[in-house]
C-alpha cells in the first residue's frame, strides 16, 4: 500500500521560507535551470509555489521560450506575478491555477512542453497517477520531466513506485541522483 501523506499544501504565509537566500545556495536553481533548460525552451513548473525555481526557468528561456508557473494557491501565483514582474521577467511567464484534482491544462497544452518539474511536491497530491498522467501529455516527444522529493516525506521504495507508474505512462528513467539531500530522477517521454 503507498505511503499516505497526511498533509495539507504549503501555506503561502510561510512563503518567504521557500525563497531565500540559503535556499538559493544550496538548491542552485539557476545550475538547475542550465542544466535542463534550453534557450526558447517551453517549461513547465508544476507546483511553483513563490517561484524559487520559476525565476531561473524564466531567465534560462530567454525571450523566445516560456514558462507555465502552475500551483494550487492563487496567493502563491500572485507572489511570483510580483516578483517575476518587478525583475522584468513576467512577459516569459503564465501564471497558471490548478484545480484541487488537476492540472486543468488540458488539451490545449498537450505535447507542447520540452521540459517539465516538480520540485518537492508531489508528496501534496492526492491522485499521483493522474498528476503524471497528465503531465507526459503535455510533454512534447523526447521531452523531459523532472522530480525530486525530500526522503524524510518520500521513502525510496514510495519514491521507486512513483518511476514505476511514470513508466506506465511513457515515461524512460534517465537518471536517478540525489538533488543536495533530496532524491530526483529525470524522465523523458518516448
Amino acid at each position: 500500500m503507498p505511503h499516505s501523506h497526511a498533509r495539507d499544501v504549503f501555506s503561502p504565509e510561510h512563503a518567504a521560507h521557500l525563497d531565500t537566500k540559503f535556499r538559493r545556495i544550496l538548491y542552485r536553481p539557476d545550475a538547475l535551470a542550465e542544466r535542463y533548460v534550453q534557450p526558447g525552451s517551453h517549461v513547465l513548473d508544476f507546483g511553483c509555489g513563490p517561484g524559487f525555481f520559476t525565476r531561473a526557468f524564466a531567465k534560462r528561456v530567454g525571450e523566445k521560450g516560456s514558462v507555465i508557473a502552475a500551483d494550487l494557491q492563487e496567493e502563491m501565483l500572485a507572489i511570483v506575478r510580483e516578483k517575476l514582474t518587478a525583475e522584468g521577467l513576467i512577459s516569459r511567464v503564465t501564471t497558471h491555477r490548478c484545480k484541487p484534482d488537476s492540472l486543468d491544462l488540458f488539451p490545449e497544452k498537450d505535447g507542447q512542453v520540452d521540459t517539465a518539474f516538480a520540485i518537492f511536491v508531489v508528496h501534496e497530491v492526492p491522485d499521483k497517477k493522474k498528476l503524471f498522467s497528465e503531465i507526459a501529455a503535455l510533454l512534447k516527444s523526447g521531452g523531459t520531466f523532472f522530480y525530486s522529493e525530500p526522503p524524510f516525506l518520500v521513502p525510496k521504495k514510495e519514491f521507486s513506485g512513483n518511476l514505476a507508474i511514470m513508466k506506465t505512462l511513457g515515461l524512460e528513467v534517465v537518471e536517478t541522483r540525489w538533488y543536495f539531500l533530496n532524491r530526483a530522477a529525470l524522465l523523458k517521454k518516448r
